[in-house]
């Protein structure tokens, strides 16, 4: 069979959240797409020539993101990749990888950044794998609580909360500049409302010192996200675990980026610590060499935050 490739239309805006219905258990794949006000210039579709409809998409997602140095750079995401069960095998994605890679090119990335399990279709198309690590072990036995004061997040932290991410990831390489869209739609689909992560208080001002998202996975506890002074992390961590322990949960997982004093109180959560390597970010370079997104991928506390997936 044939396939027509091409962008998409808002008429094709029902057939896409069928198709992603199909292949994914993720219901707010169509909200994340609606982010993009250039969406549909921005969505690949290889449309069966006999018309028989959609047989697989591949979106692009512009993205300012932190390099080496700090300095934001517009980086072209790929994500919601999806084939029809009844049309792989055929290299369809190549076909969308490329009409994707010259539209970024175009619109000047200087890089390409995405994550899957299963990186062979996007290495043969250029993309490179970069490790990232995380620490993992038991969950330890109950911790004290320190001297900040634990709750969980409400709405009206809001605010606050986005500006302790901000000054967090100042200067993070691999990070992502949010903006208030990124806060009411892509962080709420990867981490659930805004009550579920916890907060640490000042005892004496009240004002939150520290934000941190954990969410269940099996039997693991898995923190996915901080954010705030490094003093608040032990008491963070210190209440996921009893969260965790209450609900049954047996191990840890922390994917905060190594940093000072993050190893010290590392035991809160884990017992029994230990480093894992993984490899599922991959990169392509655009404008950019390639020297300067292998640096960016692998500079010191280099993370791309879950909430900011594409």
């Amino acid at each position: 069979m044939s396939a027509v490739v091409r962008t998409t239309t808002a008429a094709d805006d029902p057939a896409l959240a069928a198709l992603w219905r199909r292949c994914f258990v993720a219901p707010h794949l169509p909200d994340l797409h609606a982010l993009d006000p250039d969406r549909h210039r921005h969505t690949f579709v290889a449309e069966n020539a006999e018309g028989d409809g959609i047989d697989a998409v591949v979106v692009y997602v512009p993205r300012l993101i932190r390099d080496a140095s700090g300095a934001p750079q517009r980086v072209g995401g790929i994500g919601s990749v999806a084939t029809r069960p009844e049309a792989r095998g055929r290299g369809l994605i190549r076909l969308l990888l490329a009409a994707a890679e010259r539209t970024m090119s175009a619109d000047q990335c200087a890089w390409s950044l995405l994550f899957t399990g299963t990186p062979g279709v996007y290495r043969t198309s250029g993309w490179e794998e970069f490790a990232s690590s995380y620490t993992e072990g038991t969950l330890a036995p109950s911790a004290a609580p320190g001297a900040f004061p634990v709750r969980e997040a409400t709405p009206d932290d809001a605010v606050e909360v986005a500006a302790l991410h901000h000054a967090y990831n100042a200067r993070r390489p691999l990070t992502s500049l949010r903006e208030p869209g990124d806060w009411a739609v892509r962080v709420p689909a990867w981490y659930g409302p805004a009550e579920q992560p916890l907060v640490a208080v000042d005892p004496v001002s009240g004002a939150l010192t520290g934000w941190i998202v954990a969410q269940h996975v099996a039997d693991c506890v898995e923190v996915r996200e901080f954010a705030g002074a490094a003093d608040c992390l032990g008491p963070l961590l210190a209440a996921v675990g009893s969260r965790a322990r209450a609900a049954g949960l047996t191990r840890a997982r922390v994917r905060i980026p190594t940093a000072p004093g993050v190893a010290a109180v590392l035991p809160a959560l884990l017992a029994d610590a230990r480093q894992v390597t993984e490899h599922t970010g991959m990169a392509r370079p655009l404008h950019a060499t390639a020297a300067s997104v292998r640096a960016t991928v692998t500079a010191p506390g280099a993370v791309h935050w879950y909430g900011d997936c594409f």
